[in-house]
């Protein structure tokens, strides 16, 4: 009995077993139509972002055209600098003013219609043919042993050391002479500046054309001074003196003029020269190599004085040579026949006048700047 009670026991083990084994096993999976994702809504459209340019590289060195190629060198290649951050763009500068009427009109038109001085210190601008004065003073037209002549030209300005020159000179000259004084023509115009006639210098304050003929005792009246002409000391065939103008005086007032320290040039006629030399031969006469020959200076000299130290902008005339300049080699230029007897020029275009662009650029400043206030009765 118990052995048929194992036994059933056994049985229904068995099937339990079975049971489960059976409920384990895998289901083959059916045939199930796929199942597609749901789609996710599109992305909003954005524009499309602009190409990005790209600066080209940069090539250092480039390579020799036609050179063979192992003596060509390989290009050296640089990354493009980073581009620059943008600037503002700068406020323009207003435009440049016009060039008026006046600016081409010549020089000499500009500077002889001013009548007074520039404001400033006293300066000579440029060379004596080529420049200006700024702040240039009167000599009086009348002094104790001094006249000025032709003051309707208004041309008795000059830097302070040309006048301080004529002050102290004058009385000297009388001295050496035995003349009652001098008598003076043209100096400057009250700014220098190119003259409308009758010199090519006489621009920066520094000449004087001082006459041959003696002061007379008495003060000029303004006729006389304006119609009275300046004596010739030479010759009709212009190789010798007049002996009825020329005298033993006009030696020493050359001389005296020469011997002054400040003095650069004492030009006069080459008659003159000669003579000088003729007189002075074999003489201490360092002064001699001041007084040079040039065209004129028949009835005056032309007095000359160095750069003052207070004009950084005067330009130095060369010095003159050591000699007397009594060789001569150095005079039988003067009395040639292209120099007594030029061959007239023949007809052709007038030359350019001198213009305010010809002359040192503070000359326009000069020519612009308020009067400076003179003293008009010590310049009349």
């Amino acid at each position: 009995m118990f052995t048929r009670l194992f036994s059933l026991i056994g049985l229904f083990f068995v099937l339990v077993v079975g049971a489960v084994s059976v409920a384990q096993a895998p289901t083959p999976p059916a045939a199930v139509a796929p199942v597609e994702p749901t789609p996710f809504p599109p992305p909003a459209q954005q524009p499309a972002a602009p190409p990005v340019e790209t600066a080209p590289p940069v090539i250092v060195n480039p390579p020799i055209m036609n050179a063979s190629p192992e003596l060509a060198p390989a290009p050296v290649v640089t990354a493009p600098p980073a581009p620059a951050p943008a600037l503002a763009v700068p406020t323009p500068m207003p435009p440049a003013k016009p060039e008026t009427a006046e600016d081409k009109l010549p020089a000499k038109q500009l500077f002889s219609r001013v009548a007074l001085p520039s404001l400033g210190h006293a300066m000579a601008i440029g060379y004596y043919p080529r420049g200006c004065l700024q702040g240039g003073v009167p000599l009086p037209v009348t002094g104790p042993t001094w006249q000025v002549m032709h003051l309707e030209r208004n041309r008795n300005w000059g830097h302070p050391s040309l006048v301080k020159f004529l002050e102290k000179f004058a009385p000297l000259a009388a001295k050496a002479t035995g003349w009652k004084g001098i008598l003076v023509g043209d100096m400057a115009q009250p700014r220098g500046g190119p003259l409308p006639f009758g010199h090519m210098s006489h621009q920066i304050g520094l000449d004087v054309d001082i006459w041959f003929m003696p002061m007379p005792d008495r003060v000029l009246s303004k006729d006389e001074r304006q119609n009275i002409s300046a004596i010739n000391l030479v010759s009709d065939d212009w190789k010798h003196l007049n002996p009825k103008t020329w005298t033993l005086q006009h030696i020493a007032f050359i001389k005296t003029a020469a011997e002054q320290p400040d003095v650069e040039r004492v030009l006069v006629n080459a008659a003159i020269k000669q003579e000088l030399c003729r007189v002075e031969d074999k003489k201490d006469n360092s002064w001699m190599s001041k007084v040079r020959p040039w065209y004129g200076h028949h009835d005056h000299i032309h007095v000359r004085l160095k750069c003052p130290a207070d004009s950084p902008n005067c330009r130095k005339q060369p010095p003159v040579p050591g000699d007397d300049s009594c060789s001569a080699k150095s005079l039988e230029y003067w009395f040639s026949d292209k120099v007594l007897h030029p061959k007239p020029k023949p007809p052709g275009p007038p030359a350019k006048p001198i213009t305010l662009a010809d002359l040192p650029p503070a000359c326009k400043n000069v020519l612009d700047a308020p009067a400076k206030p003179t003293d008009k009765a010590s310049a009349e």
